[in-house]
């Protein structure tokens, strides 16, 4: 995994995934600033539709249809 500052949003870090319940299997889990790259944004097809994933300037995420 890259360094903080090799990231293009180095002031977001990840915080350390939930432990999943006893027996279960545990999610894939995604760095946002991956995810989005430089852009901040990402389209998401799902089950035939499309999706819009961004960040917005307070640092929140919005997906929309």
């Amino acid at each position: 995994m890259p360094a903080d500052h090799d990231l293009p949003y180095p002031h977001l870090q990840a915080a350390p995934a939930p432990a999943p319940p006893p027996g279960a299997q545990a999610a894939c889990r995604i760095d946002s600033a991956r995810l989005l790259g430089t852009r901040g944004e990402v389209y998401i097809v799902h089950r035939q539709q499309l999706y819009r994933l961004r960040e917005t300037a307070q640092g929140k995420l919005i997906l929309t249809k």
